[in-house]
């Protein structure tokens, strides 16, 4: 188990380094790189293949369980169902790909995930499935800090991030099917 003394945390001036790489994803079609499926709380799957349904979002993933203080009732939100992460981010972020489901996202892609390049509303292709990307923002929490520093959550809550969608973003299954490891990504 990896220990606060096995982490070193980026300074906002290496976050902003790496940054030019990040912005070189690619904007049209990219590649699913890695399906991390939350079976419990502070558990991660890594999957090869995962299945992608209408109202369960990632099959085995306890979105719809956890429920969201977004909505009312604290049921889950119809529009938190998936979670988006560029891997050029999270590559800076976490140094090993071992540690990039730390982030907590269960698709990650190399993409341009900006609100430039994905206004809410765009959908996107992957494997057999069809996601859109919705207007609920995704941000840094107290989770995404303890692993990631707090000069990355002030970094991707930036202007500047907030607009690059460095957090990443929500999206909702509109399509569902079977997703694998390597498939492409491509806006439609």
């Amino acid at each position: 188990m990896e220990t606060a003394t096995d982490i070193r945390h980026l300074t906002t001036a290496e976050l902003e380094a790496g940054l030019d790489y990040t912005r070189q994803a690619p904007h049209d079609a990219g590649v699913l790189e890695l399906i991390v499926r939350r079976p419990a709380v502070g558990s991660r799957e890594v999957l090869e293949e995962g299945e992608l349904d209408l109202r369960a979002g990632l099959v085995g993933d306890t979105w719809q369980a956890r429920g969201s203080s977004h909505m009312p009732d604290r049921s889950s939100h119809p529009d938190m169902q998936l979670n988006l992460i560029n891997t050029r981010l999270i590559a800076l972020l976490a140094q090993d790909k071992a540690r990039w489901p730390l982030a907590g996202d269960q698709l990650y892609v190399d993409l341009d995930l900006s609100e430039e390049n994905l206004p809410p509303g765009t959908r996107l292709a992957i494997g057999a499935a069809v996601v859109e990307v919705t207007d609920q923002p995704h941000t840094g929490c107290k989770k995404f800090a303890a692993r990631f520093g707090t000069d990355a959550v002030k970094f991707v809550n930036s202007p500047e991030g907030k607009a690059l969608h460095l957090r990443g973003v929500n999206a909702k299954v509109v399509q569902g099917g079977t997703i694998r490891t390597g498939d492409a990504v491509r806006k439609i």
